[in-house]
């Protein structure tokens, strides 16, 4: 028996109010967004400073940091320690979003997607100001949400430090922004499509790498890999997707991207990590070297992993039961363990939270986790014993 409602989950830091429980302060144990609780919340995306919540009815909430219009509202204080709603998406239902560095993007339920926040790079997809004395052209932030990409019917959108990716209905997946550091490449602001990828299934973005898993199951990866991030089996940065080594006979059925290391998960539950290692972040034990191919998490083996969330520097396991196994760098309380320590071994987050009101025996379950930048999400619901 599951509970109906489910429950919002935060923790970690809190200093620009991304864990929406009014207060600006972090959380070195898991804590409820009790502002969401009468919502039906079914997704959750955690940003660098800030945070968004998708309801069942396609409403979308933001929190956290909006110096540059991050929350989809002119930015009155630079930071909202509370949950509101978007208004300006409040006509359509809003079905899947993506956090990049302080750009959003969502998709509706007909396949049209909206951009707001910092658009320096043009990864809200708006063409610079023209002026008349050909003076530099400066692209302003976007405060409330528009169209992006509007011949294009999206399924997914991703979101990288200063870049935007989609994939399409027909598989295809189309970018735009500044994919690079700044100042290797030229940004452009009009979406441009990823040549040699068809029948993409899922993208995963990372600070300034894509991950993109097509149909058949090869695992497809371009963009910055100083740390290994692509899986290549070098450090060679990749304007064009290359497959993923070490990954040849498993199913994989979820990719993950955090700041410079990425994760994918097969059908029988097993995690592989590779890229950056620093803090312990691929959850290798001891070992916090970074990662140039994929390798496979021995610490979760036998956990029946169903999702796995990077973030910037730490990254959770979710298990088929509703445990949580956090790992990485620790402090501000980002892990959940009561403690700011910084593992690579996974251990489980503990939910000590009372029942519902009207709960029997039993416990909470996590159903979905989201990794941000400093900060943790995730939804929990309660199931009797």
């Amino acid at each position: 028996m599951v509970s109906k409602s489910p429950i919002i989950l935060a923790w970690g830091s809190g200093e620009d109010g991304q864990l929406g429980i009014r207060k600006d302060e972090e959380k070195d144990w898991v804590c409820t967004v009790d502002a969401l609780k009468t919502e039906n919340v079914c997704s959750v995306v955690a940003g660098s400073r800030n945070s968004l919540a998708i309801c069942k009815d396609g409403k979308l909430f933001t929190w956290g940091w909006n110096q540059r219009g991050t929350l989809g509202h002119p930015p009155e204080t630079k930071t909202e320690n509370i949950p509101s709603q978007v208004k300006a998406l409040a006509n359509v239902k809003i079905v899947q979003a993506a956090i990049g560095g302080w750009h959003c993007l969502a998709v509706d339920d007909q396949g049209r997607a909206y951009a707001w926040g910092g658009n320096e790079y043009g990864q809200c997809g708006e063409e610079p100001e023209r002026k008349d004395d050909n003076s530099p052209t400066l692209r302003r932030d976007i405060v409330i949400p528009q169209r992006c990409a509007p011949r294009l019917s999206v399924r997914q959108v991703a979101a990288g430090g200063t870049h935007s990716v989609v994939l399409t209905r027909e598989g295809h997946v189309w970018t735009w922004g500044q994919p690079w550091p700044p100042g290797d490449i030229k940004q452009i602001s009009t979406p441009v499509r990823v040549q040699g990828l068809e029948k993409v299934r899922l993208i995963a973005v990372g600070a300034f790498h894509n991950l993109a898993l097509v149909e058949e199951g090869t695992l497809w990866a371009w963009g910055n890999n100083e740390y290994g991030q692509l899986g290549t089996g070098d450090t060679q940065p990749r304007s064009q997707p290359i497959s993923v080594q070490g990954l040849s006979g498993l199913t994989l059925v979820d990719i993950a991207a955090g700041g410079w290391h990425s994760t994918a998960l097969t059908d029988e539950g097993e995690v592989y990590g590779w890229g950056r290692g620093e803090h312990g972040r691929l959850g290798f034990g001891d070992d916090k070297s970074s990662k140039m191919v994929p390798q496979k998490v021995q610490l979760l083996v036998g956990e029946d992993i169903v999702q796995v969330s990077c973030g910037g520097t730490h990254s959770v396991a979710l298990t088929r039961d509703g445990r949580m196994f956090s790992f990485g760098r620790g402090d501000h309380g980002r892990l959940g363990y009561g403690r700011k320590v910084t593992t690579g071994h996974p251990m489980e987050v503990p939910i000590n939270l009372p029942p519902p009101k009207h709960g029997t025996d039993g416990r909470w379950c996590a159903k979905l986790v989201a990794c941000g930048g400093r900060h943790t999400l995730a939804i929990a619901t309660w199931q009797a014993a």
